[in-house]
């Protein structure tokens, strides 16, 4: 048979698993015992919650690289290109190493339905097990105990937030919700609860594993001062400059990353030079990227796609209004609490332009029904049947001191990235 492409494998797996998501241990375990389960580096950083994995994730990957440590990092899901979840020293790999990997997975899974996620996980896993790293940072897909990552054994977890987002796999509240994302931690080793104050669940099931918390305002501190902030530890302190990533909750993230790096300094070194390069210069897609052209209004790029992290990107624009207006370009997925992000932003939009995200996934929501779940409170919406349709409103209708907003899904994420890229003469940065 001929060989499929990276294409007609990703085809091939959204068929042959009845669900998308399918949570739970037993068939990703096995398949990956009988591709005989080598270790994918040699230190693992688990890095789960409802918001700020994937900034999180820049962080350790800016400092370690800053270090000169060779690193992977398994991120989802993606905007551009699929190749983009398993990256190696920054750079996604190329499709002929996940077509290689995938070959393998299914020779091995043989009757072992597996989901488009789950192949994923393995053949991260596989990739890095055989590119000789230093670390390896693994993003948790949903939840944390019963996602696929979590067949293997990190030396060190992050749980950067915890908030309702998934509640249909996770639980109603956030004390279940935190009990399934602490699922990751480890047995004597860090656990760093990266925000304030977690769930009571987060820290009970910390201590029933046997791990080791460092609750951020405890154990470490975060301080801003005049010129940038610090993180503090015991006796161990860091002048930092403001991170590389804007919004207020970034220098939570980045403050939980060094607080992981602290504890495996035995096995990663500590050098301060590198970490402080490290927070100066992460960088990640759509997390508050801003897009300036010189024949557009200011664009603003964010995945923003819960209340929580509405709340976030809401006090980000009321800090920084633009000398015109915010016209919001919105679309969401199904199970979103559509009025809580809503609400969150509305007092800084002065238009909405809603898109149906029905065409790109059978969980996304139409114009027509998320305009309704936004509610009557909600003014100036005008819907549009999908992303590029809406941007191309919204860009039309801005005047030059006006700012586009682009948010609520990878879905519009990723659209906006793909508009900006067909046009010349761009600059790019995180805000």
């Amino acid at each position: 048979m001929a060989e499929r492409t990276l294409a007609e494998w990703l085809e091939h797996q959204q068929r042959i698993h009845p669900r998308d998501i399918e949570l739970g241990l037993e068939r990703v375990r096995e398949v990956w015992e009988r591709m005989g389960a080598p270790r994918p580096a040699p230190v693992l950083i688990t890095v789960g919650g409802t918001n700020g994995k994937g900034s999180t994730v820049a962080f350790l990957q800016a400092m370690l690289a800053a270090a000169g440590k060779r690193v992977g990092a398994y991120t989802s899901p993606h905007l551009l290109h699929y190749n983009e979840r398993v990256s190696i020293d920054g750079a996604a790999v190329g499709d002929e190493l996940l077509v290689d990997a995938f070959e393998r997975i299914q020779v091995e899974r043989k009757e072992i339905p597996l989901t488009y996620f789950e192949f994923g996980t393995l053949a991260a896993l596989w990739i890095f097990a055989h590119a000789d790293l230093d670390a390896a940072l693994l993003e948790v897909g949903l939840g944390g105990r019963l996602d696929a990552v979590n067949i293997v054994d990190a030396n060190a977890a992050i749980v950067t937030s915890v908030d309702l987002d998934h509640m249909e796999w996770l639980g109603n509240d956030r004390e279940d919700i935190g009990r399934e994302k602490a699922g990751i931690f480890r047995a004597g080793r860090p656990a760093i609860i990266g925000f304030r104050p977690p769930p009571e669940s987060v820290l009970a099931e910390a201590r029933r594993i046997g791990a080791h918390p460092l609750c951020a305002g405890i154990d470490y501190r975060s301080v801003s001062d005049a010129d940038g902030w610090q993180w503090r530890m015991g006796s161990c302190s860091l002048d930092l400059p403001p991170p590389g990533l804007a919004a207020s909750c970034q220098t939570d993230n980045a403050a939980a990353a060094i607080t992981a790096l602290h504890g495996l300094r035995d096995r990663l070194g500590w050098n301060v030079a590198a970490i402080i390069a490290g927070v100066a210069n992460a960088s990640a897609p759509a997390r508050l990227q801003r897009i300036m052209n010189d024949d557009w209004p200011e664009l603003v790029i964010d995945v923003a796609h819960n209340a929580q992290a509405a709340r976030v990107l809401g006090e980000w624009l009321a800090a920084n209004p633009p000398r015109g207006r915010n016209l919001a370009v919105y679309g969401a997925l199904a199970d979103k609490d559509v009025p809580g992000v809503a609400a969150a932003i509305d007092a800084s939009i002065s238009e909405w332009f809603v898109a149906g995200l029905d065409t790109d996934t059978p969980r996304g929501l139409s114009a027509v029904e998320l305009r309704s779940r936004m509610g009557a409170t909600v003014g100036g919406v005008h819907a549009f049947r999908d992303p590029g349709a809406a941007l191309d409103a919204a860009i039309k209708a801005a005047s030059a001191d006006d700012r586009v907003v682009a948010f609520g899904s990878f879905f519009v994420a990723a659209a906006a990235l793909n508009l900006a890229q067909r046009h010349r003469r761009i600059h790019s940065v995180n805000v």
